[in-house]
């Protein structure tokens, strides 16, 4: 089934949630969470992934929903759910099936945690993006190298800046204040040193475009136009 957008009183399920936030209240709604939030999104996915196909062919996208159910343990905040879903179209480094039929092993981390799409959807905010949101020790490492020489330095901040052109907001999260040991402070790539994960954020979602069919459309369109980027992230960083 294809996506046909979400239900015009689906937001209204994080809004009372928000207000009750127990369990009682929402193994009563969990149908009703099912089916305004996680069919469509699931349906979303899909599709999504499938216009994007042929863009990333031949790494695989894999579509995932996550869960409403927060991590608690270490948190200052206490609520059990989360006000708001979140799916992801993540590149996959799966390897081919085995002889018969098994699913071949994917090397851990070896996906980077790179995404062609994050969407985010809630009462907090709605939010599309793409590629990777922090960057593991191993992938900073290699960032930081790539980007401080010129021979591959110079073509990701050209490609970086071609993005924002476009329209994007690219960059990272909670990025270092100083320039990292060894690398020249006054260096002409100092912005690019001090992230710490690489990604491209979309224009707004259009209003009242959540609830209607050509959200996918307009999702691959976006989704198109950052592959460039995602790619780069993609094929070094991994």
């Amino acid at each position: 089934m294809s996506f046909q957008g979400f239900a015009r009183n689906a937001p209204a399920f994080f809004l009372e949630l928000a207000s009750e936030m127990n369990k009682q209240w929402f193994d009563a709604n969990k149908q009703r969470y099912q089916d305004e939030w996680v069919a469509p999104m699931t349906e979303l996915l899909e599709q999504v992934g499938t216009g994007l196909a042929k863009t990333y062919a031949p790494t695989k996208l894999e579509p995932k929903v996550m869960r409403i159910y927060r991590d608690t343990r270490f948190a200052r905040d206490k609520a059990p759910y989360k006000t708001h879903i979140a799916g992801v179209l993540r590149l996959s480094a799966k390897k081919p099936p085995l002889a018969g039929g098994r699913s071949g092993a994917k090397p851990a981390n070896s996906d980077g945690g790179c995404s062609a799409m994050y969407v985010h959807l809630g009462i907090e905010e709605e939010f599309v993006g793409a590629g990777t949101y922090f960057f593991d020790d191993k992938q900073l490492a290699k960032w930081r190298k790539l980007v401080a020489a010129d021979k591959t330095g110079k073509p990701i901040a050209a490609l970086i800046a071609k993005t924002r052109k476009a329209g994007y907001a690219v960059g990272g999260h909670d990025d270092y204040k100083k320039v990292p040991r060894g690398f020249a402070p006054d260096h002409p790539r100092a912005d690019l040193l001090r992230m710490k994960g690489l990604t491209i954020g979309f224009p707004e979602i259009p209003k009242g475009m959540l609830h209607q069919a050509k959200l996918a459309p307009w999702l691959v369109d976006h989704g198109r136009a950052s592959a460039p980027l995602v790619t780069w992230i993609w094929q070094h960083l991994r």
